[in-house]
């Protein structure tokens, strides 16, 4: 029998954790794969982003605007749809997509990397993407969509000093306020690297809510400084996964 999926590619092996809590999928990149990338899973080809989409909408879920998704038990065909770092491939697919479904998302944004590139993967050797500069995301804003705040560099916030992770985490977000005119009430948490004192440090600087990197739903008992995420991308083909779906 094989496990359970850990990763969302389509809806059929979900349909029942997601009648149990409101989902969160986390999206990066929309863009096909460059040779050389050292983290795979944080791309997805725009077929299988448009495919997801639209099964979505055929089965009559509905992706509200973030701020306004019902983390609790009246959540029905609800999908809160999240985007980390502000990509600029996300944002060229994922625009016209959401809004052939009437669909609303979530930017998290790295404030001081706007316009630049991923430079905290780059360090790690991994291939050189461009994020959204300014008129994208105010093109992204102006289409019903929002932004919150993924720090000002995308840190392990556990790893740096508590002056850093606050002046990150705070600064990040008036950063963001102040460039684009719009209350920024939502962070995510780089990589998912959090403690009590930086979840306290998240609910000083005034965010509703924040998202981590753990697996499941979100229901009326979820904390809001701990919000659930599920990763979009493609199936696993690594031979493990193939001989599970053999032995399936």
């Amino acid at each position: 029998m094989p496990s359970a999926p850990t990763h969302y590619t389509l809806l059929k092996p979900f349909r029942e954790l997601f009648k149990t809590g409101v989902p969160c999928l986390t999206y990066h990149k929309i863009a096909p794969r460059p040779p050389g990338v050292r983290i795979k899973g944080l791309y997805m080809n725009p077929r299988l982003f448009v495919k997801q989409m639209d099964e979505l909408a055929e089965e009559g879920y509905s992706a509200e605007p973030y701020g306004q998704v019902p983390f609790g038990p009246n959540g029905g065909h609800t999908v809160a749809l999240t985007f980390d770092d502000g990509f600029v491939n996300a944002f060229n697919i994922a625009l016209d997509v959401l809004a052939k479904h009437k669909f609303r998302a979530i930017q998290f944004l790295v404030a001081d990397r706007i316009g630049q590139f991923n430079e905290w993967e780059v360090q790690l050797g991994d291939v050189r993407e461009p994020l959204m500069d300014a008129l994208q995301i105010r093109e992204w804003i102006a289409a019903g969509h929002q932004i919150g705040a993924h720090t000002l560099t995308h840190p392990f916030l556990t790893r740096v000093s508590i002056r850093e992770a606050r002046e990150e985490i705070i600064a990040g977000k008036k950063k963001l306020e102040d460039l684009f005119g719009v209350p920024v009430q939502h962070f995510s948490y780089p990589y998912g690297d959090r403690n009590q004192t930086i979840r306290d440090i998240v609910r000083e600087a005034g965010y509703i809510t924040a998202c981590t990197t753990e697996f499941g739903v979100n229901t009326a008992e979820t904390h809001p400084l701990e919000l659930r995420r599920i990763m979009a991308r493609h199936r696993s083909i690594s031979i493990k996964a193939i001989k599970a779906q053999l032995a399936g």
